[in-house]
């Protein structure tokens, strides 16, 4: 069924499990590897570790805010193990390349992860070149989705207007602060039809037939 965006001129998604499927399994792979730090970093068991690394999930919306908290870690360090990973489980994603290509106005990435990730990822699936900016959790001095604050500080730096700014995310708490502000919500993957919380204006299992058959503002 088609949704009325005709309202939007501003395109905020998320990177991860977003613009490309969770079932991929890419995520599993950056979790292993995170996991591993956090137990190399504190010398806990892995059982621990990744418990620890889950609690700093839930408590700061990223592991490495927890570890720079109460660990001491440099950022770049942690941000190193993912980039040399291996994108094979990623694909071009014609549709979605096509959905993405007809919104009117400015698409801006807004991610967790750090540039060097997004950049490769985005690189990979052949979207770089659709988007305005790459908004990481550098730009956000650390601050992390669903941190209110990563929100002021992405607003401030684009100008963003929430009344007419639709943000796309998996993670369905990072949508809350989105709505409060203003902002059309959509939450993307299989889980996203099983979702009751009202912040959520929006569902779709996947985000190129929900682009596709979106109305929008006509061109000036």
């Amino acid at each position: 069924m088609s949704v009325d965006l005709r309202h939007i001129d501003t395109w905020l998604f998320d990177l991860d499990n977003t613009l490309y499927p969770a079932e991929s399994g890419f995520m599993g792979e950056i979790v292993v590897r995170m996991t591993d730090f956090v137990e190399k970093v504190t010398g806990l068991p892995r059982e621990e570790a990744f418990k620890l690394q889950k609690t700093y999930l839930a408590e700061h919306g990223l592991t490495l805010k927890g570890m720079m908290l109460n660990h001491g870690v440099d950022p770049a360090e942690f941000h190193a193990i993912f980039h040399d990973m291996s994108l094979e489980a990623l694909t071009h994603d014609a549709p979605l390349l096509a959905a993405l290509e007809r919104l009117p106005g400015r698409r801006l990435i807004f991610t967790n992860a750090d540039e060097v990730h997004a950049e490769r990822v985005l690189a990979h699936l052949g979207l770089a070149h659709l988007f305005d900016d790459v908004f990481h959790i550098g730009s956000a001095g650390y601050e992390p989705k669903p941190s209110p604050e990563a929100f002021a500080r992405i607003g401030a730096a684009h100008g963003i207007d929430p009344t007419v700014t639709a943000f796309f995310e998996d993670a369905e708490r990072n949508l809350a602060p989105a709505a409060h502000l203003g902002m059309t919500t959509v939450l993307v993957g299989a889980h996203a039809a099983a979702s009751t919380a009202t912040f959520v204006h929006h569902r779709t299992e996947t985000l190129a037939p929900f682009l596709a058959r979106a109305q929008l503002k006509e061109a000036a």
